[in-house]
Parts: C-alpha cells; sequence; structure tokens
C-alpha cells in the first residue's frame, strides 16, 4: 500500500511538471449543439488550450454559469466589469451572456485552435469526397476583429463561414 501511495505521489509530481511546460495544456472538446452554427456543427471536435489567454473574438470552452458542471462553446465579444461577455455565432439561440450575463474569468476553461470535422458518413466514401473532406477537415478557429468589429461584422462572417462550410462539405 505504501509503494502504491508513493508511486502515486511520483506521477502527481511528474503531471504537476508537464503542465508547467505545456505539455498538457493541448485537448479535444465535442461541440453537441447549435448555439455556434454556422462556425461550428454538432458533431466537431475543438483543438483547444487549457489556461490560454484569452481576447475578444477567441472561440472558448466555458462552464456555465449557472450549471457549472456544464461546458460549452461561445465566441468572446468583449471584457466587461466582471469577466467577458460571450455570445454563440448562431443568432437563433440564446443560451449565452444575454441569457445568464458576464462570464467571470475563472469559468473559461480553454480557447479553441483548429475545428475538426468528423469523416464523411458511409454514404460519401468516394475517393474525391475523401480528399475533399481531408483538404477541409481541420480549420483554424478564426478569432473576430476585437468586440466592435465583431458585432458589426457578424453577419458578414457569417456569411463567410457559410460559404466555407459549404465548400468543405
Amino acid at each position: 500500500m505504501r509503494e502504491h501511495v508513493q508511486e502515486r505521489d511520483r506521477e502527481r509530481g511528474q503531471e504537476g511538471d508537464r503542465e508547467r511546460h505545456g505539455l498538457l495544456r493541448i485537448g479535444l472538446a465535442e461541440v453537441y449543439n447549435p448555439s455556434m452554427v454556422p462556425t461550428l456543427l454538432p458533431g466537431d471536435q475543438l483543438i483547444v488550450q487549457y489556461g490560454a489567454g484569452v481576447r475578444a473574438g477567441d472561440v472558448v470552452v466555458l462552464r456555465h454559469p449557472f450549471a457549472q458542471d456544464l461546458l460549452i462553446v461561445k465566441r468572446v465579444v468583449e471584457r466587461r466589469a466582471g469577466g467577458w461577455w460571450v455570445a454563440g455565432d448562431n443568432p437563433y439561440v440564446h443560451n449565452d451572456s444575454r441569457e445568464f450575463g458576464v462570464v467571470p474569468d475563472e469559468l473559461v476553461v480553454a480557447r479553441a485552435l483548429a475545428r475538426l470535422r468528423p469523416p464523411p458518413g458511409a454514404g460519401q466514401r468516394s475517393v474525391a469526397g475523401l480528399v475533399s473532406w481531408a483538404a477541409a477537415a481541420v480549420r483554424p478557429v478564426r478569432s473576430g476583429r476585437g468586440p466592435l468589429g465583431w458585432l458589426a461584422g457578424r453577419s458578414a462572417r457569417s456569411a463567410r463561414s457559410s460559404s466555407r462550410r459549404l465548400r468543405a462539405r
């Protein structure tokens, strides 16, 4: 039993060293709902960086302020007193700061770096279809131009994201 505890403590120490050196700071998150359509679709995976700095325009994973065991994906709109104002890219889904207000810094878990689109289903197995999917499967998650640019350019950027998505499919 004592050897097991010492081994566990040694593993925790090594894990702490890896975290301090940034080796455990990258992970995956899956998108489940349509709040970030057209930028992200349900089923997309995100490559995220834990503990990364956040700025307006970034896509982030955060704990829902009313149910902190629930992780959600939103775009940072701007800095406000007490934290970040966040919103989904889908104007028809209101599960964002319009509903729950400013999100404190400690609830922001990670910043999204890239989107991974899932492989095509059984119906699309042609070589051309797979090559097209492979070329568009991994995309960086674009940051906005700051809070005012993000708000002013939201519909234009949504149109660009939508056209990219259509080409990717």
